[in-house]
């Protein structure tokens, strides 16, 4: 039995191809919904006969951090990758987390293609493009790229060109649901050729941002997204799928984001320049959020302002789930402590936290309902397998927390085929 070994996993070679998807903000509601609707046949099938359950994100529940612990299988404690952007606390930089320098393991998709497994990562950001690739054995049957930038891709850098035309259609919109189909569609040309036996499908939380689970639009998303499921089960695959976090309303009753700005806040309590607050979902698409979400980092910038006082503020101040000091968030979010803030603080499941009035720009949410994530209360994810369990995984997922980085394992070594 050919397999891989990988942070205390062992990881069987595919036994026929296998696709893995990160439906990013995939929150459970969404699923729910769409079987009340009947538009998701094949998921319903998946949880009648394959398997089905709720698991925990990694925290804080945005992109980057999942992904990574996804392909990884281990927390970010272990990976390294923390956030979407992040403050480095030796340079006082403040840089987005897209650099494959700053991971601290290696995945699953590079030990696969580097032991000879044809391996594809597909993503539809292309910030994450460079993480997923770290490793991949590109030209030697290893392909990573973005729908973002599909138009762009080159034989010596993705491992493929032409995508547009293996697709069938143009670079999509990045806001946009195609950013996302697109990424399934290339999946399913690269098994049809034989051009991949072990895939990892990443797509955008661009629907979920803005619409409701029972929302037109969602339910036909995700009808979509089923459809494309059950074509790759057509082709002999294993599909397995998880999401990098959940999703929730984030608004008053009228409207407006219910938001709290952590730095002006505590600035204007202790005077200017005693924090600097780092907002970790960051990242190139704020059209979606506003690079609001319910995890942020508190620095404490000047050495006379208390540590205890800034604690006791973060606390009294609505909408504030959890302020956790630097030890106790590493160990309570299985973090890197050496790139953790002063405190890490989460909003409620109706609370997003920002830094300054003058950081956040939400012209762009066009008068829809803040929707978005970070905190605990996006941490329960779909976990969803085509196949059965063997009988070890049947019992390991009825006795134990399943986390959302456990699906490589599950589909390639827990399955029943």
């Amino acid at each position: 039995m050919n397999t891989i070994e990988l942070n205390g996993r062992t990881y069987r070679h595919p036994r026929r191809p296998t696709a893995v998807i990160c439906a990013d903000g995939c929150d459970p509601t969404y699923l729910d919904a769409g079987f009340a609707a009947g538009v998701l046949p094949n998921l319903a099938r998946f949880r009648e006969r394959g398997f089905y359950a709720i698991a925990d994100a990694a925290m804080p529940t945005f992109t980057n951090p999942n992904n990574v612990s996804i392909v990884t299988g281990v927390p970010p404690a272990q990976h390294g990758i923390s956030g979407n952007f992040m403050l480095d606390r030796a340079t006082g930089a403040e840089i987005m987390m897209t650099e494959p320098e700053l991971m601290r393991s290696d995945t699953v998709l590079a030990r696969m293609s580097q032991a000879g497994v044809a391996t594809a990562a597909l993503t539809a950001k292309d910030k994450l493009r460079r993480l997923l690739g770290r490793g991949l054995a590109i030209g030697s049957g290893g392909i990573c790229f973005s729908s973002e930038r599909a138009d762009r891709c080159t034989l010596a850098e993705h491992g493929i060109e032409r995508v547009e035309q293996l697709v069938g259609r143009p670079t999509p919109d990045m806001y946009s649901a195609d950013l996302s189909l697109f990424v399934l569609d290339a999946g399913i040309r690269l098994v049809e050729q034989g051009r991949a036996r072990l895939l990892y499908l990443s797509l955008s939380d661009y629907v979920q941002h803005g619409h409701a689970p029972d929302a037109p639009e969602a339910l036909e998303f995700h009808r979509e997204l089923d459809r494309r499921l059950g074509h790759l089960v057509e082709l002999g695959c294993i599909v397995a799928m998880t999401a990098d976090h959940g999703m929730n309303d984030k608004a008053l009753p009228a409207g407006e984001p219910h938001l709290i700005l952590v730095e002006d806040l505590l600035n204007e309590k202790f005077g200017p320049g005693a924090v600097r607050v780092i907002c970790p979902i960051t990242d190139p698409f704020v059209r979606h959020h506003g690079a609001l979400g319910s995890f942020v980092r508190v620095y404490r910038k000047r050495d006379d302002v208390p540590l205890a006082a800034l604690a006791a503020a973060l606390r009294d101040l609505p909408g504030i789930d959890l302020v956790l000091d630097r030890d106790a968030a590493a160990r309570f979010w299985e973090l890197p402590r050496n790139r953790e803030a002063d405190f890490a603080v989460t909003g409620d499941r109706n609370t997003v936290l920002g830094a300054t009035a003058a950081e956040h720009d939400l012209s762009a949410l066009a008068g829809h309902r803040l929707r978005s994530h970070g905190g605990r209360s996006e941490q329960a994810v779909p976990f969803v397998l085509s196949h059965p369990l063997g009988d070890d995984y049947r019992r390991q997922a009825e006795a134990r927390r399943l986390r959302n980085f456990d699906i490589f394992e599950f589909a390639l070594t827990g399955v029943q085929v």
